[in-house]
């Protein structure tokens, strides 16, 4: 199957959803998913408020001239009520006094000897940010599965909500299996390699709203991948192994997953360039996802399958950060297949272009170098120069 294809085919046999709410104050919610609808507690704003430094004034008396009467003081509402003739020097986002429905802009008045003098008609309502004019109370303003930003947290301080319902963040182990993986910190012999997917694995999911749980390196052992299995998932919501997916003697990840329960494996291996020998599968409700040994097949596969899948579990749609360039050399596929195409992106004589990196899966560096990748569909087998592409960045 294709990436795509293969999601689908997993998220119809392995239903998800989030796996529970709690709340976080305030300040902890960026990033996080809401998970209640909340609703507007008052009329925002809760009386007209001037849109402009000017006066605040009656429309029907203008063009002309009124008596100003002093000055609104911000955080207060003038006590009595605007007569006949008469104007107010109002801030924006000061309260409109009654007895006014418009407000002439500063640069647009002249101010002489305590009388403002406007040459211009005025409509009622001018430059007056009505009342509810934002939100309505009882309106629903934000909505379950929404993905809180800054916007988000403007609004919940509005709201005065400052201890926020969130979905609980799925907990993902992540898992590396080799003889030859060492530590970071250690010194490689001849055949050993540090041990570097699973930090790249881990960021981005952290990236993406998920809580890491490592576990330790599994060996290629019989059975020590379905016992680390077993125990990551007793611990966890999900499990991420990298290594030991191929089609070999050595490679236990399909067998282990078969071993712990139903549905095991949905899907074994993928028609995409990197990472073919992907697996897909599940014990109970609990994805597990085996990941090629590969970097750069690992973190392009981590992206564009397991991110749709964590998105089910965080109750909302992870939107992908994406960039539109030219392409400045040609792209080439096998039909057939899904290609995933890193590339660098640079500024080039006013245009944003696309530079086809040499695709390497052993090379740890690869995907450091480049700013994201583009995707070859099954169907195309050649992007020439001067396309424009759609470029996916890493999260």
């Amino acid at each position: 199957m294709s990436p795509a294809d293969a999601v689908a085919t997993f998220l119809a046999r392995v239903p998800l959803a989030p796996s529970g709410v709690e709340r976080v104050a305030l300040d902890d919610a960026l990033g996080r998913t809401l998970a209640q609808t909340l609703a507007a507690d008052d009329d925002y704003p809760n009386a007209p408020r001037s849109a402009m430094d000017g006066f605040a004034l009656r429309a029907d008396e203008m063009p002309g001239s009124a008596r100003v009467l002093g000055e609104i003081a911000m955080g207060s509402a003038w006590a009595g009520t605007l007569g006949p003739g008469e104007a107010l020097r109002i801030p924006t986002g000061g309260v409109l006094p009654d007895g006014a429905d418009a407000v002439v802009p500063i640069e647009d008045a002249r101010l002489e000897q305590g009388r403002v003098h406007v040459v211009e008609a005025v409509a009622p309502g001018a430059n007056v940010n009505p009342r509810a004019g934002d939100m309505r109370k009882g309106e629903p303003i934000l909505h379950p599965g929404t993905r809180i930003g800054a916007p988000q947290l403007g609004v919940l301080a509005t709201l005065g909500v400052t201890q926020v319902p969130v979905f609980r963040r799925p907990r993902i182990a992540v898992i590396s299996s080799g003889d030859e993986l060492i530590a970071p910190d250690a010194i490689p012999a001849p055949g050993e390699i540090r041990d570097s997917n699973r930090y790249a694995i881990a960021g981005s999911l952290r990236a993406a709203g998920a809580e890491v749980l490592h576990v330790p390196t599994v060996r290629d052992e019989p059975g020590a991948l379905e016992a680390a299995l077993r125990g990551a998932l007793a611990a966890a919501d999900a499990a991420i192994l990298t290594g030991g997916s191929s089609v070999g003697e050595r490679d236990h990840t399909p067998s282990a997953i078969a071993a712990l329960g139903e549905p095991g494996v949905v899907v074994h291996g993928l028609r995409v360039k990197p990472g073919k020998p992907t697996v897909i599968g599940a014990v109970g409700g609990k994805p597990i996802i085996g990941l090629p040994g590969n970097p750069t097949s690992a973190l392009l596969i981590l992206e564009a399958v397991m991110l749709p899948i964590l998105s089910a579990m965080l109750g909302s749609t992870l939107v992908a950060h994406t960039a539109h360039a030219r392409l400045a050399g040609e792209a080439r596929s096998r039909r057939g297949w899904t290609w995933f195409v890193p590339v660098a992106l640079r500024h080039e004589g006013g245009d944003l272009t696309a530079h086809p990196l040499p695709l390497r899966s052993s090379a740890v560096s690869l995907t450091a170098r480049a700013d994201g990748y583009l995707t070859i569909p099954a169907a195309t087998e050649t992007l020439a120069v001067g396309t424009m592409v759609e470029v996916h960045r890493f999260i």
